[in-house]
């Protein structure tokens, strides 16, 4: 089989010390990716690689045949923090805005619009599409970035810390629609919770300079040790968290 994305050593420096090394990795149909390590580990800067928001200083990423350059299908769903919440533009113009990405584009504006729409009623916010982009809560913003994703019907979802100011009621509901899509495309998901996502995801890549990759959605303190991945696992009961043990300036 072939990947869809097959990132193959990369490099990546923002000054004379890599943030990212000599990281290979393939994502397949059907990956369902959580991506871990510590805040300046290179997470972030590993998903700007596969979005081409930046170009590796060495290596490439190759992408599948059926996965065009220009109108590539991907949905990204970025963190609400790194966001202009001044931008003047409202909710369904965010959600219309990812229909370019389409390789395959809506037949008119009037099915551009309803699926919009449908897709804001799925996530529950359908009465917000008249109000600016700046007028939401960071749970209200996920979910109208992930319909702006989803709109594109992408092959590949991309998630960066999905969960870090999402309610705890959407987030149940936000991996269990995951776990629906995922059905339809490969998953990347970036996030520091490993106890939460650890039900959804399938695999586990640990990304601290290097990238390892665990193929498995359990992982030990054992293995982070050996991956050199600065986390520290604490149970409560059945269920695992993680607590970062450093933190960095440069993701």
């Amino acid at each position: 089989m072939k990947p869809l994305i097959h990132i193959n050593h990369l490099t990546y420096a923002y000054t004379s010390e890599p943030v990212l090394e000599e990281v290979d990795l393939k994502i397949f149909d059907g990956d369902f990716i959580g991506v871990i390590g510590p805040n300046g580990g290179g997470k972030t800067t590993l998903l700007k690689a596969i979005l081409g928001l930046i170009q590796p200083q060495k290596g490439k990423i190759y992408f599948r045949e059926d996965l065009p350059r220009h109108k590539r299908p991907i949905g990204y769903l970025p963190q609400v923090k790194h966001l202009d919440r001044k931008f003047p533009i409202t909710v369904l113009d965010v959600v219309r805005s990812g229909s370019l990405m389409r390789p395959f584009p809506f037949r008119n504006s009037a099915a551009e619009k309803k699926a919009a729409l449908d897709l804001l009623e799925e996530m529950g916010v359908l009465n917000l599409q008249k109000n600016a982009i700046g007028e939401l809560s960071g749970g209200q913003m996920q979910r109208v970035f992930l319909c702006r994703a989803l709109i594109s019907d992408p092959k590949v979802l991309i998630l960066d810390e999905p969960d870090t100011f999402v309610d705890n009621r959407f987030e149940g509901e936000l991996y269990e629609k995951l776990r629906i899509l995922n059905e339809r495309m490969a998953i990347v998901l970036v996030s520091h919770d490993v106890g939460t996502i650890s039900a959804y995801i399938k695999t586990i890549a640990c990304v601290n300079r290097f990238l390892h990759y665990h193929p498995s959605n359990r992982i030990s303190a054992e293995d982070l040790a050996v991956y050199n991945c600065p986390l520290q696992i604490v149970t409560h009961g059945e269920v695992p968290h993680t607590i970062l043990k450093t933190h960095g300036q440069h993701e």
